[in-house]
């Protein structure tokens, strides 16, 4: 894959997100240098000394950064991952004041040093952030999303290859709405290969049931608080996921992926972001798809809409 020349991807936060992402960047070859910053110095110093002692089998990618923001001048995209983690039962909603605070301060701070860069939310709640991010930046929504459902997507692709026994690259499917517990899998518009997901039959003859497609979503929609339960976070399948969103920009693909960024006008929603398919490319978001819901999924969507824009009628915007 190409590497667009001299591309340079700033991930702001050397924490667990932010460091996985670098390293997944890295050895991806998402970018031709990636800059990492932390308000802590010596950890960014320490992950990118790290990270750098591994570029000799990495390509022709670089890894520069530490605890002084101009390092990201003049960045192609910027990718932000700073900000309060999320603890064990807490809901990535309940993060949404501490974060809006941080980015209140940050996002003027990057468009002053990276004015042309495209912006990705990876902190949580990612789609209140994005909204807070759009507005404290005052840049175009096409230019300032998040990472949205991009994960959830992956997790159900995953799980729905591990039942019917096919390859996940041959799974069609997303979750969209908010990226949270009331985002929902789109399974009107899933197919397994050319065929709907529901028709699909599999090695024993059998259809996957409705009951049973309920069960994987919702365990796809719990599966974050199963590994932070366990470990205390979540971050290489969220580090992968957000390489493969800064390559879609950086190599201006016009990929099809489940962003989130503030609608207007779509399924009856304005201004509250949330995450449908739509083409990435250089741009950031080029275009948000109009894709066919069901009467449930149109209802679903709107309840993910009510759940982003409570939080969002709680903050100072």
């Amino acid at each position: 894959m190409t590497v667009i020349e001299n591309s340079r991807l700033a991930i702001i936060g050397a924490g667990a997100v932010g460091s996985s992402l670098a390293y997944a960047a890295l050895i991806r070859g998402s970018a031709r240098e990636v800059v990492l910053y932390d308000i802590d110095a010596a950890r960014a110093d320490a992950e990118v000394l790290d990270l750098a002692h591994g570029t000799p089998f990495t390509g022709a990618s670089r890894i520069t950064g530490g605890g002084d923001l101009d390092a990201i001048e003049g960045a192609s995209m910027v990718v932000i991952t700073a900000g309060a983690k999320q603890k064990p039962g807490q809901s990535r909603l309940d993060l949404a004041a501490t974060n809006v605070g941080i980015l209140r301060e940050l996002m003027p701070r990057l468009v002053e040093r990276a004015p042309n860069a495209v912006h990705l939310l990876v902190t949580n709640p990612c789609d209140v952030l994005a909204v807070a991010a759009q507005r404290f930046s005052g840049l175009d929504p096409s230019r300032v999303f998040s990472s949205g459902t991009v994960l959830d997507s992956s997790r159900l692709r995953w799980r729905l290859a591990e039942r019917l026994g096919v390859s996940p690259t041959s799974v069609h499917a997303m979750i969209v709405g908010e990226h949270g517990d009331s985002e929902f899998a789109l399974w009107s518009q899933s197919r397994i290969g050319p065929v709907p997901v529901r028709e699909w039959v599999d090695a024993r003859g059998d259809r996957i049931e409705e009951a049973e497609l309920e069960q994987l979503a919702e365990e796809v929609k719990n599966a974050a608080y199963a590994i932070i339960a366990g470990k205390g976070a979540t971050n290489y399948a969220i580090g992968l996921s957000g390489a493969r969103i800064v390559e879609a920009v950086l190599r201006d693909e016009k990929a099809v992926l489940p962003v989130s960024s503030v609608l207007q006008g779509y399924h009856g929603v304005d201004g509250v972001a949330l995450s449908v398919p739509s083409v990435v490319d250089s741009s950031g978001i080029a275009r948000v798809i109009d894709v066919p819901f069901s009467e449930g999924e149109q209802r679903a969507f709107e309840r993910s809409a009510e759940a982003v824009r409570r939080t969002i009628g709680t903050l100072r915007l």
